[in-house]
């Protein structure tokens, strides 16, 4: 993963909850993450990743995500199980 996903998902998943990230931003690191993204109905997108499916939200008015966005995106990615390179706990050293 590039270095800016990296900062990305740092961003998305580390408190407090950033309100300037763009959507483009996101759906790009949905994409580097494996994920399929298709357009649905109004402002949503389905996503699938790690086989877990979620809806998720663009904005409206600008490209900005909100913070209630952000943390939607948040939970979607804790759900399928994405995780920051250091927080990842390794099974073997229980």
């Amino acid at each position: 993963m590039s270095h800016k996903h990296e900062r990305l998902l740092e961003s998305i998943l580390r408190e407090p909850v950033s309100g300037n990230i763009h959507w483009r931003e996101i759906e790009s690191l949905l994409h580097r993450l494996g994920a399929t993204v298709t357009p649905a109905h109004g402002a949503r997108v389905h996503v699938v990743l790690n086989g877990i499916e979620g809806t998720l939200h663009r904005p409206h008015h600008s490209g900005i995500c909100t913070k209630q966005e952000v943390r939607h995106v948040r939970d979607y990615l804790l759900a399928a199980g994405v995780a920051l390179a250091g927080d990842a706990q390794d099974p073997d050293n229980s």
